[in-house]
């Protein structure tokens, strides 16, 4: 798939990834034990090593290949010959392997030419099943973002056609917006006038804004820069096109939509195969410790309800992926609990509403475990910007630049600004500044080594008894 069109759409992103890298292999595999199967030919070890050459070759091939390119613009001669290319690259390199090792008379012949012609036939048949599926669930209202282009000129007007003659790329135009009146921007085909750029964050916020397109000229750096500062507050992601200057960037790269060239400012570290390996780490390593750690939080639980009155569980109001709010699990561990206070304050050391359980649990971070919970249900990462509360954000967004780009991805339960001294309170605004600054570190360098030595950072810091507060 190119890179432009996955990006932009919200029909399940990370499924479009995990069909990218798995489904050509496992369909080329499968296709062989079918066949054993219909001539009923006993599957034996040589099969088995046959069988991880073949998906081995077939996940670099086809990965490089890149058979989705054409998934969106329904361009079946692009797709089949790419298949077929990368298909007789498979086969030449397996005809090597086997005159290299001689082991060709192991293998019953009429299967392996069977094979060999009916494979190609079965991927191509399963990508145009998949493509069109995709393409009707992209063209439903439920799966399209909205869009918002900033500028009017000629990269503008030819963006919008873009936009709006692909059908397949999942976007709406709603329109532009500039600093000129309507009449003095001329004719922008597809794009409707939406005011001046004043308006543009209002508009973002009210109306769900998904994608903003920045079209103004590179000699205006200024008025971009003072756009982006103003887009700061929201969770929109914010491309720029066609050049791009000096600016603090979160996971640029660059895309295009049709002929024209965009490059993202920021965006999420997690689109693609990257999002899949985070969730799945995120489920193996949530479920495993839940399963672990189970009969402990049993004997939690009943300890919370019997050593002071109130519910087992706090559970907060916090903002979540995108700026969404969710709830967050913890074990109650003070004598209030403002689930949905607009007042709240933050414990602090040696705070009087603190039970005695409850200075236990935050000094070992017992209290976080129940967060796990919020992990498997996708609410939350293991690893990622701490979640605060609804309440703070709001204090804090229009003071702290930056503030709401955290939200590009999952809250979690430890993170980069907390095993780097950023833990507890925040009782200043340079405090939380700090632990920003920390969180956007961590999205313009996220990997799934980062990950682990937070993990590991954290377990160290716990045993070391440093307070959670």
């Amino acid at each position: 798939m190119r890179a432009g069109a996955a990006r932009y759409t919200t029909i399940l992103p990370t499924l479009l990834a995990l069909i990218q890298w798995a489904i050509d292999p496992f369909l080329t595999v499968g296709t062989g034990f079918l066949l054993l199967n219909y001539y009923d030919i006993p599957f034996q070890s040589h099969h088995l090593h046959l069988a991880i050459i073949v998906f081995l070759l077939s996940l670099l091939i086809f990965r490089h290949i890149d058979l989705f390119s054409s998934w969106a613009t329904g361009d079946i001669r692009a797709q089949t010959s790419n298949l077929m290319i990368s298909w007789a690259m498979m086969i030449l390199v397996l005809i090597f392997l086997g005159y290299l090792t001689d082991s060709f008379e192991v293998f019953e012949e009429h299967v392996l030419i069977t094979w060999a012609w009916i494979t190609p036939i079965v991927i191509l048949a399963v990508h145009f099943v998949i493509r069109k599926l995709l393409l009707l669930s992209l063209r439903s209202e439920k799966h399209r973002r909205n869009v918002v282009i900033v500028g009017v000129n000629d990269q503008a007007r030819q963006l919008a056609l873009d936009i709006c003659s692909d059908g397949g790329n999942g976007l709406t135009l709603k329109g532009f917006f500039d600093d000129r009146d309507e009449t003095r921007t001329g004719e922008c085909v597809h794009a409707s006038y939406l005011g001046k750029m004043d308006g543009l964050v209002d508009y973002v916020r009210t109306n769900k804004v998904d994608l903003i397109y920045i079209t103004l000229p590179i000699r205006d750096q200024q008025r971009v820069l003072d756009i982006l500062d103003q887009l700061h507050d929201t969770t929109a992601s914010i491309y720029f096109t066609p050049d791009i200057f000096v600016y603090d960037l979160i996971q640029s790269h660059m895309d295009s939509i049709g002929d024209t060239p965009l490059v993202a400012l920021c965006e999420t570290p997690f689109s693609g195969t990257n999002g899949i390996i985070k969730r799945l780490s995120d489920i193996i390593f949530s479920l495993a410790i839940l399963i672990l750690i189970s009969p402990l939080l049993l004997l939690l639980a009943i300890a919370v309800k019997v050593t002071s009155k109130g519910p087992i569980f706090f559970k907060q109001k916090r903002y979540g992926l995108d700026g969404q709010e969710i709830i967050v699990y913890k074990f109650r561990s003070m004598t209030v609990c403002e689930n949905d206070s607009s007042d709240i304050k933050q414990a602090t050391r040696n705070d009087s509403r603190v039970t005695k359980l409850g200075a236990i649990l935050r000094r070992f971070s017992l209290d976080e475990l129940p967060q796990f919970l919020n992990v498997l249900q996708g609410r939350m990462s293991t690893v990622g910007p701490r979640p605060h509360a609804v309440a703070h954000n709001e204090l804090y967004r229009g003071q702290i630049k930056g503030y709401m780009i955290r939200h590009k991805v999952k809250p979690g339960i430890t993170g980069w600004a907390q095993v780097n001294g950023c833990r507890g309170e925040t009782e200043t605004v340079e405090k939380m500044q700090k632990r920003v600054e920390y969180d956007l570190d961590y999205l313009r360098n996220w990997s799934l080594g980062l990950d682990f030595i937070i993990v590991f950072k954290t377990i160290v810091a716990v045993f070391q008894n440093e307070d959670t507060y």
